[in-house]
Protein backbone atom coordinates (compact mmCIF):
# COMPACT_ATOMS: atom_id res chain seq x y z
CA UNK A 1 0.00 0.00 0.00
CA UNK A 2 1.45 3.42 -0.86
CA UNK A 3 2.31 5.55 2.14
CA UNK A 4 -0.22 8.15 0.92
CA UNK A 5 -3.05 5.72 1.76
CA UNK A 6 -2.23 6.12 5.44
CA UNK A 7 -2.31 9.89 6.10
CA UNK A 8 -0.27 11.69 8.72
CA UNK A 9 -3.47 12.89 10.37
CA UNK A 10 -7.17 12.15 10.13
CA UNK A 11 -10.02 14.19 11.59
CA UNK A 12 -10.64 11.76 14.44
CA UNK A 13 -7.03 12.03 15.55
CA UNK A 14 -8.23 15.19 17.32
CA UNK A 15 -10.71 13.11 19.32
CA UNK A 16 -8.00 10.65 20.27
CA UNK A 17 -5.61 13.47 21.08
CA UNK A 18 -8.03 15.14 23.50
CA UNK A 19 -8.58 11.87 25.36
CA UNK A 20 -4.86 11.01 25.59
CA UNK A 21 -3.70 14.58 26.23
CA UNK A 22 -6.17 15.08 29.06
CA UNK A 23 -5.04 11.81 30.64
CA UNK A 24 -1.40 12.93 30.38
CA UNK A 25 -2.28 16.41 31.63
CA UNK A 26 -3.86 14.87 34.72
CA UNK A 27 -0.57 13.08 35.43
CA UNK A 28 1.41 16.30 35.00
CA UNK A 29 -0.89 18.16 37.36
CA UNK A 30 -0.53 15.30 39.87
CA UNK A 31 3.26 15.56 39.64
CA UNK A 32 3.15 19.28 40.40
CA UNK A 33 0.71 18.97 43.30
CA UNK A 34 2.12 15.82 44.96
CA UNK A 35 5.77 16.86 44.71
CA UNK A 36 4.84 20.24 46.16
CA UNK A 37 2.76 18.85 49.01
CA UNK A 38 4.83 15.82 50.05
CA UNK A 39 8.37 16.31 48.75
CA UNK A 40 9.11 19.91 49.73
CA UNK A 41 9.30 21.16 46.14
CA UNK A 42 7.78 24.56 46.78
CA UNK A 43 9.11 28.11 46.67
CA UNK A 44 12.72 28.12 45.52
CA UNK A 45 12.69 24.30 45.49
CA UNK A 46 9.89 24.28 42.90
CA UNK A 47 12.65 24.40 40.29
CA UNK A 48 13.06 20.63 40.78
CA UNK A 49 9.65 20.34 39.11
CA UNK A 50 9.89 23.03 36.45
CA UNK A 51 13.59 22.66 35.52
CA UNK A 52 14.13 18.91 35.91
CA UNK A 53 11.08 16.66 36.36
CA UNK A 54 8.74 18.13 33.73
CA UNK A 55 11.43 18.53 31.02
CA UNK A 56 12.53 14.95 31.70
CA UNK A 57 8.92 13.82 31.33
CA UNK A 58 8.81 15.68 28.00
CA UNK A 59 11.79 13.68 26.69
CA UNK A 60 10.14 10.38 27.64
CA UNK A 61 6.81 11.37 26.08
CA UNK A 62 8.48 12.33 22.79
CA UNK A 63 10.47 9.08 22.65
CA UNK A 64 7.46 6.83 23.14
CA UNK A 65 4.72 8.69 21.28
CA UNK A 66 6.79 9.21 18.13
CA UNK A 67 7.93 5.57 18.10
CA UNK A 68 4.39 4.21 18.49
CA UNK A 69 3.15 6.55 15.73
CA UNK A 70 5.95 5.27 13.48
CA UNK A 71 5.15 1.68 14.47
CA UNK A 72 1.49 2.14 13.48
CA UNK A 73 2.45 3.59 10.09
CA UNK A 74 4.84 0.72 9.44
CA UNK A 75 2.16 -1.86 10.32
CA UNK A 76 -0.33 -0.07 8.04
CA UNK A 77 2.11 -0.21 5.11
CA UNK A 78 3.00 -3.85 5.73
CA UNK A 79 -0.62 -5.02 5.92
CA UNK A 80 -2.06 -2.64 3.34
CA UNK A 81 -4.50 -1.09 5.81
CA UNK A 82 -5.60 2.42 6.65
CA UNK A 83 -7.29 1.73 10.00
CA UNK A 84 -4.27 1.00 12.24
CA UNK A 85 -4.30 2.87 15.56
CA UNK A 86 -1.07 3.61 17.43
CA UNK A 87 -0.60 2.29 20.94
CA UNK A 88 -1.46 5.01 23.49
CA UNK A 89 1.44 6.02 25.72
CA UNK A 90 2.08 8.31 28.64
CA UNK A 91 3.09 8.71 32.28
CA UNK A 92 2.26 5.71 34.45
CA UNK A 93 -0.29 6.70 37.10
CA UNK A 94 0.26 3.81 39.58
CA UNK A 95 4.05 4.27 39.44
CA UNK A 96 3.65 8.02 39.91
CA UNK A 97 1.63 7.56 43.09
CA UNK A 98 3.76 4.72 44.47
CA UNK A 99 7.07 6.49 43.86
CA UNK A 100 5.84 9.71 45.46
CA UNK A 101 4.39 8.07 48.58
CA UNK A 102 6.82 5.17 49.10
CA UNK A 103 10.11 6.55 47.74
CA UNK A 104 10.23 10.34 47.58
CA UNK A 105 7.98 11.32 50.49
CA UNK A 106 9.77 9.07 53.03
CA UNK A 107 13.14 10.30 51.75
CA UNK A 108 12.07 13.91 52.23
CA UNK A 109 10.66 13.21 55.69
CA UNK A 110 13.94 11.56 56.77
CA UNK A 111 16.25 14.22 55.36
CA UNK A 112 14.18 17.37 54.95
CA UNK A 113 15.96 17.73 51.60
CA UNK A 114 13.86 17.81 48.39
CA UNK A 115 17.05 17.21 46.40
CA UNK A 116 17.53 13.87 48.16
CA UNK A 117 13.89 12.91 47.50
CA UNK A 118 14.36 13.76 43.82
CA UNK A 119 17.55 11.69 43.57
CA UNK A 120 15.98 8.57 45.06
CA UNK A 121 13.02 9.08 42.74
CA UNK A 122 15.44 9.04 39.80
CA UNK A 123 16.90 5.72 40.98
CA UNK A 124 13.43 4.20 41.30
CA UNK A 125 12.46 5.41 37.82
CA UNK A 126 15.69 4.10 36.28
CA UNK A 127 15.25 0.71 37.96
CA UNK A 128 11.70 0.43 36.65
CA UNK A 129 12.87 1.27 33.13
CA UNK A 130 15.59 -1.40 33.22
CA UNK A 131 13.08 -4.05 34.34
CA UNK A 132 10.65 -3.00 31.58
CA UNK A 133 13.41 -3.15 28.96
CA UNK A 134 14.63 -6.59 30.04
CA UNK A 135 11.04 -7.82 30.17
CA UNK A 136 10.78 -7.20 26.42
CA UNK A 137 12.95 -10.28 25.78
CA UNK A 138 10.71 -12.75 27.65
CA UNK A 139 7.25 -11.21 27.48
CA UNK A 140 6.20 -12.69 24.11
CA UNK A 141 6.61 -16.22 25.43
CA UNK A 142 4.48 -15.33 28.44
CA UNK A 143 1.89 -13.80 26.14
CA UNK A 144 1.65 -16.89 23.91
CA UNK A 145 1.06 -19.14 26.91
CA UNK A 146 -1.50 -16.98 28.71
CA UNK A 147 -5.24 -17.19 27.97
CA UNK A 148 -6.61 -14.00 26.44
CA UNK A 149 -9.22 -13.92 29.21
CA UNK A 150 -6.39 -13.43 31.73
CA UNK A 151 -4.83 -10.52 29.86
CA UNK A 152 -8.01 -8.70 28.86
CA UNK A 153 -9.81 -9.53 32.11
CA UNK A 154 -7.11 -7.77 34.10
CA UNK A 155 -7.45 -4.66 31.95
CA UNK A 156 -11.22 -4.79 32.36
CA UNK A 157 -10.81 -4.83 36.14
CA UNK A 158 -8.60 -1.75 36.03
CA UNK A 159 -10.88 -0.04 33.50
CA UNK A 160 -14.12 -0.58 35.37
CA UNK A 161 -12.68 0.59 38.70
CA UNK A 162 -9.76 3.02 38.50
CA UNK A 163 -10.86 4.52 35.18
CA UNK A 164 -14.63 4.28 34.75
CA UNK A 165 -15.82 4.32 38.38
CA UNK A 166 -13.39 7.01 39.50
CA UNK A 167 -14.38 9.36 36.71
CA UNK A 168 -18.06 8.43 36.97
CA UNK A 169 -18.04 9.51 40.62
CA UNK A 170 -16.44 12.82 39.62
CA UNK A 171 -19.15 13.35 37.01
CA UNK A 172 -21.99 12.73 39.45
CA UNK A 173 -20.25 14.81 42.12
CA UNK A 174 -20.27 17.85 39.80
CA UNK A 175 -23.34 17.23 37.65
CA UNK A 176 -24.00 20.74 36.29
CA UNK A 177 -20.51 20.89 34.86
CA UNK A 178 -19.75 17.29 33.92
CA UNK A 179 -22.99 15.69 32.74
CA UNK A 180 -23.38 17.81 29.59
CA UNK A 181 -19.97 16.83 28.18
CA UNK A 182 -20.75 13.22 29.14
CA UNK A 183 -24.00 13.43 27.17
CA UNK A 184 -22.06 14.75 24.15
CA UNK A 185 -19.50 11.95 24.37
CA UNK A 186 -22.16 9.24 24.70
CA UNK A 187 -24.15 10.77 21.83
CA UNK A 188 -21.17 10.84 19.49
CA UNK A 189 -19.58 7.50 20.33
CA UNK A 190 -22.65 5.33 20.98
CA UNK A 191 -24.35 6.63 17.83
CA UNK A 192 -23.22 8.01 14.49
CA UNK A 193 -24.34 11.57 15.18
CA UNK A 194 -22.03 14.18 13.61
CA UNK A 195 -21.67 17.83 14.57
CA UNK A 196 -21.79 20.67 12.01
CA UNK A 197 -18.58 21.38 10.07
CA UNK A 198 -17.25 17.98 11.11
CA UNK A 199 -16.20 19.16 14.58
CA UNK A 200 -14.81 16.27 16.67
CA UNK A 201 -17.05 15.24 19.56
CA UNK A 202 -14.16 15.40 22.03
CA UNK A 203 -13.39 18.99 21.04
CA UNK A 204 -17.06 19.99 21.35
CA UNK A 205 -17.27 18.39 24.82
CA UNK A 206 -14.14 20.21 26.02
CA UNK A 207 -15.26 23.58 24.65
CA UNK A 208 -18.77 23.36 26.10
CA UNK A 209 -17.51 22.17 29.50
CA UNK A 210 -14.98 24.99 29.64
CA UNK A 211 -17.66 27.54 28.77
CA UNK A 212 -19.95 26.04 31.42
CA UNK A 213 -17.22 26.23 34.07
CA UNK A 214 -16.55 29.90 33.44
CA UNK A 215 -20.29 30.69 33.27
CA UNK A 216 -21.02 28.94 36.57
CA UNK A 217 -18.08 30.73 38.20
CA UNK A 218 -19.40 34.06 36.89
CA UNK A 219 -22.82 33.27 38.42
CA UNK A 220 -21.13 32.56 41.73
CA UNK A 221 -19.03 35.73 41.76
CA UNK A 222 -21.77 38.02 40.44
CA UNK A 223 -24.88 36.71 42.19
CA UNK A 224 -23.21 35.17 45.23
CA UNK A 225 -24.70 31.79 44.42
CA UNK A 226 -22.52 28.69 44.27
CA UNK A 227 -24.13 26.13 41.93
CA UNK A 228 -23.87 22.43 42.58
CA UNK A 229 -20.76 22.21 40.37
CA UNK A 230 -18.47 23.48 43.18
CA UNK A 231 -15.95 24.77 40.66
CA UNK A 232 -14.27 28.15 40.70
CA UNK A 233 -12.50 29.60 37.66
CA UNK A 234 -10.52 32.77 38.39
CA UNK A 235 -9.05 35.09 35.78
CA UNK A 236 -6.40 36.31 38.22
CA UNK A 237 -5.15 32.73 38.60
CA UNK A 238 -4.92 32.41 34.81
CA UNK A 239 -2.89 35.64 34.60
CA UNK A 240 -0.52 34.49 37.35
CA UNK A 241 0.00 31.12 35.66
CA UNK A 242 0.66 32.84 32.32
CA UNK A 243 3.29 35.13 33.83
CA UNK A 244 5.01 32.18 35.50
CA UNK A 245 5.57 30.40 32.18
CA UNK A 246 9.15 30.18 30.82
CA UNK A 247 11.33 27.88 28.72
CA UNK A 248 12.92 24.99 30.61
CA UNK A 249 15.09 22.73 28.44
CA UNK A 250 15.93 19.11 29.33
CA UNK A 251 19.08 18.52 31.42
CA UNK A 252 21.27 15.41 31.43
CA UNK A 253 21.47 14.06 34.99
CA UNK A 254 23.47 10.88 34.43
CA UNK A 255 26.29 12.03 36.75
CA UNK A 256 23.75 12.74 39.51
CA UNK A 257 22.36 9.21 39.23
CA UNK A 258 25.85 7.67 39.34
CA UNK A 259 26.80 9.73 42.39
CA UNK A 260 23.59 8.72 44.16
CA UNK A 261 24.22 5.04 43.42
CA UNK A 262 27.78 5.36 44.75
CA UNK A 263 27.08 7.37 47.90
CA UNK A 264 23.64 6.16 49.00
CA UNK A 265 23.63 2.43 48.23
CA UNK A 266 22.46 1.67 51.78
CA UNK A 267 19.38 3.85 51.28
CA UNK A 268 18.69 2.43 47.82
CA UNK A 269 18.63 -1.27 48.81
CA UNK A 270 15.26 -1.06 50.64
CA UNK A 271 13.77 0.55 47.53
CA UNK A 272 14.03 -2.82 45.78
CA UNK A 273 10.81 -3.79 47.55
CA UNK A 274 9.08 -0.99 45.62
CA UNK A 275 11.04 -0.98 42.35
CA UNK A 276 10.74 -4.70 41.52
CA UNK A 277 6.95 -5.00 42.03
CA UNK A 278 6.31 -1.78 40.10
CA UNK A 279 8.68 -2.79 37.28
CA UNK A 280 6.94 -6.15 36.93
CA UNK A 281 3.57 -4.42 37.23
CA UNK A 282 4.49 -2.17 34.30
CA UNK A 283 5.73 -5.06 32.15
CA UNK A 284 2.53 -7.04 32.67
CA UNK A 285 0.33 -4.00 32.20
CA UNK A 286 2.01 -3.12 28.90
CA UNK A 287 1.82 -6.75 27.78
CA UNK A 288 -1.90 -6.79 28.47
CA UNK A 289 -2.36 -3.57 26.52
CA UNK A 290 -0.54 -5.05 23.52
CA UNK A 291 -2.87 -8.05 23.71
CA UNK A 292 -5.81 -5.64 23.88
CA UNK A 293 -4.60 -3.93 20.69
CA UNK A 294 -4.33 -7.28 18.92
CA UNK A 295 -7.85 -8.19 19.99
CA UNK A 296 -8.92 -4.90 18.39
CA UNK A 297 -7.24 -5.81 15.09
CA UNK A 298 -3.76 -4.23 15.42
CA UNK A 299 -1.01 -6.80 16.03
CA UNK A 300 2.16 -5.04 17.16
CA UNK A 301 5.42 -6.89 17.84
CA UNK A 302 5.73 -7.46 21.58
CA UNK A 303 9.51 -7.15 21.90
CA UNK A 304 10.03 -3.72 20.27
CA UNK A 305 6.88 -2.33 21.89
CA UNK A 306 8.04 -3.24 25.39
CA UNK A 307 11.68 -2.33 24.73
CA UNK A 308 10.81 1.22 23.68
CA UNK A 309 8.46 1.45 26.63
CA UNK A 310 11.42 0.67 28.90
CA UNK A 311 13.74 3.02 27.01
CA UNK A 312 11.22 5.83 27.43
CA UNK A 313 11.29 5.34 31.21
CA UNK A 314 15.10 5.17 31.23
CA UNK A 315 15.21 8.41 29.21
CA UNK A 316 12.86 10.02 31.73
CA UNK A 317 15.27 9.22 34.58
CA UNK A 318 18.40 10.27 32.69
CA UNK A 319 16.86 13.68 31.95
CA UNK A 320 15.48 14.37 35.41
CA UNK A 321 12.02 12.81 35.73
CA UNK A 322 11.23 10.43 38.60
CA UNK A 323 8.19 8.93 36.93
CA UNK A 324 8.02 5.96 34.52
CA UNK A 325 6.05 5.98 31.30
CA UNK A 326 4.03 3.09 29.92
CA UNK A 327 1.86 1.79 27.10
CA UNK A 328 -1.57 2.98 28.17
CA UNK A 329 -4.69 1.01 28.71
CA UNK A 330 -7.34 1.96 26.15
CA UNK A 331 -6.21 1.11 22.60
CA UNK A 332 -9.72 -0.17 21.64
CA UNK A 333 -11.19 3.07 22.92
CA UNK A 334 -8.92 5.22 20.78
CA UNK A 335 -9.49 2.93 17.81
CA UNK A 336 -13.23 3.27 18.35
CA UNK A 337 -12.81 7.05 18.29
CA UNK A 338 -11.35 6.74 14.79
CA UNK A 339 -7.85 7.86 15.83
CA UNK A 340 -4.90 6.50 13.85
CA UNK A 341 -1.21 7.49 14.27
CA UNK A 342 -1.63 11.25 14.23
CA UNK A 343 -3.09 11.45 17.72
CA UNK A 344 0.13 9.99 19.15
CA UNK A 345 2.25 12.51 17.23
CA UNK A 346 0.02 15.35 18.38
CA UNK A 347 0.36 14.16 21.97
CA UNK A 348 4.17 14.17 21.69
CA UNK A 349 4.19 17.72 20.35
CA UNK A 350 1.60 19.16 22.74
CA UNK A 351 2.76 17.47 25.95
CA UNK A 352 6.43 18.27 25.37
CA UNK A 353 5.53 21.92 24.67
CA UNK A 354 3.48 22.09 27.87
CA UNK A 355 6.29 20.55 29.95
CA UNK A 356 9.08 22.64 28.44
CA UNK A 357 7.27 25.98 28.66
CA UNK A 358 5.96 25.60 32.22
CA UNK A 359 2.33 25.96 31.16
CA UNK A 360 0.95 22.92 32.99
CA UNK A 361 -0.65 25.04 35.69
CA UNK A 362 -1.94 27.54 33.10
CA UNK A 363 -3.99 24.88 31.31
CA UNK A 364 -5.33 23.63 34.63
CA UNK A 365 -6.54 27.15 35.40
CA UNK A 366 -8.31 27.58 32.03
CA UNK A 367 -9.82 24.14 31.33
CA UNK A 368 -11.57 22.23 34.15
CA UNK A 369 -10.66 18.57 34.47
CA UNK A 370 -14.37 17.70 34.08
CA UNK A 371 -14.12 18.81 30.45
CA UNK A 372 -12.36 15.64 29.43
CA UNK A 373 -13.15 12.95 31.96
CA UNK A 374 -16.20 11.76 29.99
CA UNK A 375 -13.89 10.74 27.13
CA UNK A 376 -11.76 8.70 29.51
CA UNK A 377 -14.92 7.22 31.06
CA UNK A 378 -16.04 6.04 27.63
CA UNK A 379 -12.64 4.47 26.97
CA UNK A 380 -12.95 2.52 30.22
CA UNK A 381 -16.38 1.29 29.16
CA UNK A 382 -15.05 0.07 25.81
CA UNK A 383 -12.13 -1.75 27.42
CA UNK A 384 -14.44 -3.56 29.83
CA UNK A 385 -16.78 -4.56 27.02
CA UNK A 386 -13.87 -5.78 24.88
CA UNK A 387 -12.76 -8.24 27.55
CA UNK A 388 -16.06 -10.09 27.12
CA UNK A 389 -16.48 -9.54 23.38
CA UNK A 390 -12.99 -10.60 22.25
CA UNK A 391 -12.59 -13.74 24.35
CA UNK A 392 -14.36 -17.06 23.69
CA UNK A 393 -17.90 -16.98 25.05
CA UNK A 394 -17.16 -19.95 27.31
CA UNK A 395 -14.42 -17.88 29.02
CA UNK A 396 -16.77 -15.08 30.11
CA UNK A 397 -16.90 -16.44 33.70
CA UNK A 398 -13.09 -16.38 33.79
CA UNK A 399 -13.10 -12.70 32.80
CA UNK A 400 -15.67 -11.99 35.51
CA UNK A 401 -13.62 -13.79 38.18
CA UNK A 402 -10.53 -11.82 37.16
CA UNK A 403 -12.30 -8.56 38.00
CA UNK A 404 -12.44 -9.28 41.73
CA UNK A 405 -8.88 -8.30 42.81
CA UNK A 406 -9.08 -5.00 40.89
CA UNK A 407 -12.40 -4.23 42.57
CA UNK A 408 -10.75 -5.02 45.92
CA UNK A 409 -7.89 -2.66 45.05
CA UNK A 410 -10.29 0.15 44.26
CA UNK A 411 -12.25 -0.56 47.44
CA UNK A 412 -9.04 -0.53 49.49
CA UNK A 413 -8.26 2.91 48.09
CA UNK A 414 -11.64 4.19 49.27
CA UNK A 415 -11.29 2.54 52.67
CA UNK A 416 -7.82 4.02 53.18
CA UNK A 417 -9.17 7.46 52.35
CA UNK A 418 -12.05 6.99 54.77
CA UNK A 419 -9.70 6.02 57.59
CA UNK A 420 -7.50 9.00 56.90
CA UNK A 421 -10.53 11.28 57.14
CA UNK A 422 -11.67 9.49 60.29
CA UNK A 423 -8.30 10.35 61.80
CA UNK A 424 -9.42 13.97 61.94
CA UNK A 425 -10.96 14.68 65.40
CA UNK A 426 -14.58 14.84 64.30
CA UNK A 427 -15.96 12.23 66.70
CA UNK A 428 -17.56 10.44 63.75
CA UNK A 429 -17.78 6.61 63.75
CA UNK A 430 -14.09 5.93 64.46
CA UNK A 431 -12.29 7.97 67.15
CA UNK A 432 -9.47 10.21 66.04
CA UNK A 433 -6.58 8.10 67.31
CA UNK A 434 -7.77 4.90 65.64
CA UNK A 435 -6.38 3.70 62.34
CA UNK A 436 -6.73 0.75 60.02
CA UNK A 437 -3.81 -0.81 61.84
CA UNK A 438 -5.74 -0.58 65.14
CA UNK A 439 -8.77 -2.29 63.62
CA UNK A 440 -6.77 -5.11 62.03
CA UNK A 441 -4.73 -5.63 65.19
CA UNK A 442 -7.97 -6.18 67.09
CA UNK A 443 -7.43 -3.27 69.46
CA UNK A 444 -10.34 -1.24 68.13
CA UNK A 445 -13.62 -2.06 66.46
CA UNK A 446 -16.30 0.63 66.48
CA UNK A 447 -18.94 -0.03 69.13
CA UNK A 448 -21.65 -2.46 68.10
CA UNK A 449 -19.90 -3.53 64.88
CA UNK A 450 -18.69 -7.06 64.21
CA UNK A 451 -15.87 -6.61 61.71
CA UNK A 452 -16.66 -9.84 59.82
CA UNK A 453 -20.44 -10.24 60.16
CA UNK A 454 -21.07 -6.69 58.99
CA UNK A 455 -18.90 -7.03 55.93
CA UNK A 456 -15.97 -5.10 57.36
CA UNK A 457 -13.53 -7.64 55.91
CA UNK A 458 -10.56 -5.31 55.91
CA UNK A 459 -7.88 -7.97 56.08
CA UNK A 460 -9.41 -9.87 53.16
CA UNK A 461 -9.66 -6.64 51.20
CA UNK A 462 -5.98 -5.84 51.70
CA UNK A 463 -4.59 -9.29 50.94
CA UNK A 464 -6.63 -9.49 47.73
CA UNK A 465 -5.57 -5.96 46.77
CA UNK A 466 -1.81 -6.38 47.24
CA UNK A 467 -0.34 -7.18 43.82
CA UNK A 468 -3.80 -7.20 42.28
CA UNK A 469 -2.56 -6.99 38.69
CA UNK A 470 -0.89 -10.40 39.19
CA UNK A 471 -3.87 -11.86 41.02
CA UNK A 472 -6.39 -10.71 38.39
CA UNK A 473 -4.33 -12.44 35.75
CA UNK A 474 -3.86 -15.63 37.80
CA UNK A 475 -7.51 -16.07 38.73
CA UNK A 476 -8.71 -15.47 35.17
CA UNK A 477 -6.05 -17.77 33.70
CA UNK A 478 -6.82 -20.60 36.12
CA UNK A 479 -10.54 -20.24 35.43
CA UNK A 480 -10.11 -20.24 31.64
CA UNK A 481 -7.81 -23.28 31.77
CA UNK A 482 -10.27 -25.17 33.98
CA UNK A 483 -13.09 -24.37 31.55
CA UNK A 484 -10.93 -25.94 28.82
CA UNK A 485 -10.09 -28.88 31.15
CA UNK A 486 -6.36 -28.09 31.01
CA UNK A 487 -5.85 -29.10 34.63
CA UNK A 488 -2.05 -29.35 34.63
CA UNK A 489 -1.60 -25.84 33.27
CA UNK A 490 -4.10 -24.53 35.81
CA UNK A 491 -2.01 -26.22 38.51
CA UNK A 492 1.14 -24.53 37.13
CA UNK A 493 -0.52 -21.12 37.46
CA UNK A 494 -1.41 -21.95 41.07
CA UNK A 495 2.22 -22.92 41.73
CA UNK A 496 3.33 -19.57 40.28
CA UNK A 497 0.81 -17.82 42.54
CA UNK A 498 2.19 -19.69 45.55
CA UNK A 499 5.73 -18.59 44.66
CA UNK A 500 4.72 -14.94 44.18
CA UNK A 501 2.85 -15.05 47.49
CA UNK A 502 5.77 -16.58 49.37
CA UNK A 503 8.08 -13.87 47.96
CA UNK A 504 5.67 -11.20 49.16
CA UNK A 505 4.88 -9.81 45.71
CA UNK A 506 1.18 -10.56 46.20
CA UNK A 507 -1.08 -10.97 49.25
CA UNK A 508 1.47 -9.53 51.73
CA UNK A 509 1.39 -6.12 53.34
CA UNK A 510 2.92 -3.94 56.01
CA UNK A 511 0.62 -1.44 57.68
CA UNK A 512 1.76 1.51 59.77
CA UNK A 513 -1.29 3.51 60.82
CA UNK A 514 -3.09 4.01 57.52
CA UNK A 515 0.01 3.62 55.32
CA UNK A 516 -0.05 0.35 53.35
CA UNK A 517 3.11 -1.00 51.74
CA UNK A 518 4.22 -4.10 49.90
CA UNK A 519 6.12 -6.53 52.07
CA UNK A 520 8.58 -8.77 50.16
CA UNK A 521 10.04 -11.62 52.15
CA UNK A 522 13.54 -10.14 52.28
CA UNK A 523 12.41 -6.89 53.94
CA UNK A 524 12.48 -6.66 57.73
CA UNK A 525 9.33 -5.56 59.51
CA UNK A 526 9.31 -2.26 61.36
CA UNK A 527 8.60 -2.52 65.06
CA UNK A 528 5.52 -0.30 64.94
CA UNK A 529 3.97 -2.05 61.95
CA UNK A 530 1.33 -4.69 61.52
CA UNK A 531 2.64 -7.22 58.99
CA UNK A 532 1.15 -10.07 57.05
CA UNK A 533 3.35 -12.24 54.83
CA UNK A 534 0.72 -14.43 53.20
CA UNK A 535 2.29 -17.83 53.91
CA UNK A 536 -1.16 -19.33 54.58
CA UNK A 537 -2.37 -18.08 51.20
CA UNK A 538 0.73 -19.57 49.55
CA UNK A 539 -0.17 -22.91 51.14
CA UNK A 540 -3.72 -22.50 49.86
CA UNK A 541 -2.46 -22.07 46.30
CA UNK A 542 -0.35 -25.23 46.70
CA UNK A 543 -3.43 -27.14 47.81
CA UNK A 544 -5.34 -25.81 44.83
CA UNK A 545 -2.56 -27.03 42.54
CA UNK A 546 -2.79 -30.47 44.13
CA UNK A 547 -6.56 -30.57 43.57
CA UNK A 548 -6.16 -29.69 39.90
CA UNK A 549 -3.35 -32.22 39.38
CA UNK A 550 -5.48 -34.96 40.91
CA UNK A 551 -8.40 -33.89 38.75
CA UNK A 552 -6.27 -34.47 35.65
CA UNK A 553 -6.30 -38.17 36.52
CA UNK A 554 -10.10 -38.39 36.36
CA UNK A 555 -11.73 -39.70 33.18
CA UNK A 556 -12.87 -37.08 30.67
CA UNK A 557 -16.65 -37.26 30.11
CA UNK A 558 -16.90 -33.97 28.23
CA UNK A 559 -18.88 -34.34 24.94
CA UNK A 560 -16.59 -33.93 21.93
CA UNK A 561 -18.72 -31.09 20.56
CA UNK A 562 -18.19 -29.11 23.78
CA UNK A 563 -14.40 -29.30 23.80
CA UNK A 564 -12.33 -26.25 22.78
CA UNK A 565 -10.46 -26.29 19.52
Amino acid sequence: MPASRYPLFVRHDLDGFFGLAIDNLVQLLLIVSLCSLFCGMTGDNATFITDLILPGAAVSLVVGNLFYAFQARRLARREGRSDVTALPYGINTPSLLVYVFFVMKPAYERSGDPSYAWKLGLIACLGSGVIEFLGAFVAERLRRNTPRAALLGTLAGIAITFISMTFALQIWQRPLLAMVPMAIVLLVYFTDVRFPWGLPGGLVAVLIATALAWTLSWIDSTLGYRPLSHVTMEWSAVQAAWQAGAWHGPQWVGPVIWETLRLHSGDILPLISVIIPMGLFNVLGSLQNIESAEAGGDRFATGPSLAVNGLGTIAAALFGSCFPTTIYIGHPGWKGLGARAGYSTLNAIAMSAICLTGTVSLIGKVVPIEAGIAIVLWIGIVITAQAFQCTPLRHAPAVAFGLFPAIAAWGATLVAGAFNVAGIPTGEVIPAAHTMQDVLAGTVVPSGIDADINGFLLHGLLVMERGYIFTCMILAAVSALLIDRRFRLAACWCLAAALLTWCGLIHAYQLIGNEIDYFPVFVAAEESSLTYRGYAIAAGYLLMAAVFLLSSLLPDHTPAASKPD
